[in-house]
């Protein structure tokens, strides 16, 4: 059976040491949660995770959710105990406004906890993610009478939200979309039509579901500048905003999926079912950007945490069985044949998940406290550069991290041999989790395109160059450093492939756009590379550091091994993304495609 022990001793270290956790004492939520009350915060999560919900995280994936005849759903033995326990416990509403029930505490905590949560239990964990996106929706668009209506039912948790954009003949282009509202003459809206895909959408875990939907209004445009955004609950609300008789939305069957089926994706029906507009006519692609934004990058954390969880189990395994001796010399002479951690082949597989691994944790907290920046902070200009790197960063941990969360649970099932492939020793639905996060909020070939088409070039590349700047200025102040050269000298071969790749773009895309589709993907990885080299380079300083000062522990030591792996056989990677950027479109375009 699987194990999981979340790594809160690692957290702490890139929170604390690594971030400067403490420098952001002055901003809203940060005195509320020092570096004491962040450590026993961390280790509750960490008891939750590993006790009550990483024991259900099989149940769910041999149970699955079952449709009643009446189209509720139940959910596996155990999930509503389990998410009551969460709920109770007072996690969904961490991050959430004081004024709304929640405890205003910062992002970074919350994302930080986040990945605990999900390695245990990433079906279960999508319950409470969706509604987090709603919440920030709503917070972000909502009247006034709307954030005081449901935002603080959520953030109890006895509601809970979804988000409802796919429909059976439009995914990522939803200015096809065919859901219509009607308004019924009372302010309020009927809306009609199917949509598909809905994670969460009908379960016995909450009193009430909110629904927000994606539809249009009766005359107008068409395209993506017709579409509005509503609030439509599963129950509509009496005179007291309680939940009283039901709405036209309907559960019509749940997903047959290769993965997460503890999460009951649905089919879910519109019937002239009673809705709320949410902002602005004809502007509910904005609002839902927020709840997509927040969702891409919780998308990014389960990557992350599917890799974790794969990594730690085989380790266990690699440590435990024997087979075959040490290239060279037995290293346990008193049995038949060596543990294959010994061997080369394994360690490179290990070696990569953990470097990924340590990298992305960094990566995922530096962006979340960027958000908190954004959103917190006083000071004009740190918002507007910390929204900047939280923008250009989404589509990269959202791509990134979710094709090597996937890549990363195939290698562990390898180190597994033959038993990887066997349901007993739960690898196989690590690799059937992780494959979804790389396909929903937006599929990786979307972000790519997202990145190049968009963010690259918004608000001049200013916040490409703040990126580009930031880096290059750490590689400049430690160049004298000979401990930090082979580390230093590494990252800057990197950012000088990454800026010369956005160079070639520049030059190349505009007048070719099929340019810019054939390298993003590539430019994707490229950036990501950087970016947790960038990571690496400053977890190594913080190592450094420790053992100057004689205060090394092995968490220090461990380190600056696992980024000279990293620098010296995962890095140079970078040019041969920048080789593949380079050779442009024409190969990738020239066959036609009644040749394929």
């Amino acid at each position: 059976m699987p194990t999981y022990k979340a790594p809160v001793a690692d957290t702490l270290f890139v929170l604390n040491d690594v971030l400067g956790y403490e420098r952001y004492a002055n901003l809203p939520g940060f005195s509320d949660a020092g570096p004491d009350v962040l450590e026993a915060i961390l280790e509750e999560a960490a008891r939750l995770a590993e006790n009550v919900m990483h024991p259900l995280n099989r149940v769910g994936d041999e149970q699955g959710c079952t449709r009643n005849a009446d189209g509720s759903v139940t959910t596996p033995k155990g999930f509503k105990e389990a998410y009551d326990q969460y709920r109770e416990g007072g996690w969904m509403g961490l991050s959430v406004p004081a004024e709304y029930g929640g405890q205003g505490l910062p992002y970074a905590v919350h994302t930080a906890l986040g990945e605990y949560l999900s390695s245990a239990n990433m079906a279960l964990m999508m319950y409470p993610g969706l509604t987090q996106g709603a919440i920030a929706a709503i917070l972000a668009h909502g009247s006034d009478e709307q954030k005081q209506t449901f935002v603080p039912k959520m953030t109890d948790g006895v509601w809970t939200g979804t988000m409802n954009l796919t429909e059976p003949h439009c995914g990522t282009d939803l200015g096809m979309l065919r859901t219509k509202a009607v308004p019924a003459g009372d302010g309020s809206y009927k809306i009609s039509g199917q949509k598909i895909f809905i994670s969460a959408g009908e379960h016995d875990m909450s009193e009430n579901i909110i629904h927000l939907v994606l539809a249009r209004i009766e005359g107008a445009p068409e395209g993506v500048k017709g579409i509005s955004l509503f609030i439509v609950p599963k129950f509509k609300l009496d005179a007291d905003g309680n939940p009283g008789e039901r709405n036209a939305v309907s559960c019509g069957s749940i997903e047959e999926k290769m993965g997460i089926h503890g999460n009951s994706t649905c089919v879910m029906n519109y019937d002239e079912a009673e809705g709320f507009l949410i902002g602005q006519e004809n502007g509910g692609l904005k609002a839902m950007f927020v709840m997509m934004n927040e969702a891409r990058l919780g998308v990014g954390l389960q990557g992350l945490s599917m890799g974790e969880i794969a990594y730690q189990n085989a380790v266990a395994y690699a440590k435990e069985r024997i087979q075959g001796r040490s290239l060279s010399g037995p290293k346990a002479p008193e049995k038949k044949a060596d543990p294959i951690i010994v061997h080369p082949d394994i360690r490179r597989k290990l070696m990569v998940m953990r470097a990924f691994n340590e990298a992305g944790r960094a990566l995922v907290l530096w962006t979340a406290l960027k958000s908190d920046v954004a959103h917190r902070s006083g000071d004009e200009n740190d918002r507007q550069t910390a929204d900047d790197l939280l923008g250009l960063m989404t589509p990269i941990i959202k791509g990134v991290l979710t094709d090597k969360g996937f890549e990363h649970a195939v290698m562990a099932q390898q180190v597994f041999g033959g038993h990887g492939y066997i349901e007993e020793h739960g690898m196989s639905q690590f690799v059937r989790d992780a494959r979804i996060a790389q396909i929903y909020e937006g599929a990786n070939g979307i972000q790519a395109l997202d990145l190049v088409g968009r963010k690259l070039a918004l608000n001049g590349g200013r916040a490409v160059q703040s990126f580009f700047k930031e880096v290059g200025d750490f590689c400049e102040e430690n160049r004298a450093d000979e401990k930090m050269a082979p580390f230093t000298k590494a990252l800057k071969k990197g950012l000088n492939d990454l800026q010369a790749a956005t160079m070639w773009l520049m030059q190349n895309a505009m007048q070719k756009p099929d340019n810019a589709g054939a390298a993003s993907t590539d430019y994707l990885h490229l950036f990501g590379l950087v970016a947790l080299g960038y990571m690496w380079a400053r977890m190594v300083k913080v190592a450094q550091e420790k053992v100057e000062a004689g205060a090394a522990s092995p968490l220090h030591e461990t380190k600056l091994v696992t980024a000279r792996y990293f620098m010296e056989r995962v890095m140079p990677e970078t040019g041969a993304h920048l080789a593949r950027i380079s050779a442009g479109a024409d190969s990738m375009m020239a066959l036609a495609k009644d040749a394929f």
